[in-house]
């Protein structure tokens, strides 16, 4: 199921698309089951907003994408903890990737998922996923495969329900994901996507310290 609807867009920032998304999940308010868990790091200021919002728990689904060499922005794919690793095959066939190099990406970047995975949760334990409504959030879905390896990670898990939310994402990724889960839930879905900045009139960079706090006031 696919829910958007294009107005009002760009987004000021992170903050404001987060409200304006959980406007769109509002059916998901003050019920005990409902976890969201936000994409570190831009994703977890949107959740924040959006878990607020419906007064329900916030955590972190930790995914990590892999970027193409001089071009870190593009992702040919992403892992999550557990082993998962997603690849974008368009992006890795059409630049000629290697799989070496694939490898030595993925490597490097379970190191920063570890560190990420210390820095954010310290000794809290993992949240329970079976049985629960679970919103995975980002601050936006070009390529989709960070949002697929966070799939990949929780739906294993048994949750009841498994949504995505995102302010803006990709019209086919949307419909690909839509597959993949029980609901797709986007503020907008412009046909010319661009980059996830564009969309925003402040896409500042999220710090590690900003998703710290932004747990912190949520326990």
């Amino acid at each position: 199921m696919l829910d958007a609807t294009d107005h009002a867009i760009p987004f000021h920032d992170r903050a404001d698309a987060g409200r304006r998304l959980a406007e769109r999940l509002q059916r998901y308010a003050n019920r005990a089951d409902v976890l969201v868990l936000g994409l570190p790091r831009g994703g977890v200021p949107v959740a924040y907003e959006v878990a607020k919002a419906l007064n329900a728990r916030l955590d972190v689904c930790l995914v990590r994408k892999l970027g193409v060499p001089t071009h870190e922005e593009l992702a040919l794919g992403a892992i999550a903890s557990g082993g998962v690793r997603v690849l974008n095959d368009d992006v890795v066939n059409g630049l000629e990737i290697s799989a070496q190099m694939i490898d030595a990406i993925a490597a490097k970047e379970l190191q920063e998922l570890q560190r990420r995975d210390r820095a954010y949760r310290g000794d809290r334990p993992q949240p329970k996923i079976r049985d629960r409504t679970v919103i995975l959030v980002d601050d936006g879905i070009a390529t989709g495969a960070t949002m697929r390896a966070a799939v990949s990670v929780i739906k294993p898990q048994q949750p009841a329900r498994l949504i995505v939310a995102a302010p803006v994402a990709a019209p086919p990724i949307c419909e690909e994901l839509s597959r993949e889960v029980d609901e797709v839930v986007c503020v907008a879905m412009p046909e010319a996507l661009r980059a996830i900045g564009f969309w925003y009139e402040d896409f500042s960079q999220t710090s590690d310290e900003d998703v710290r706090q932004l747990l912190a006031s949520q326990l």
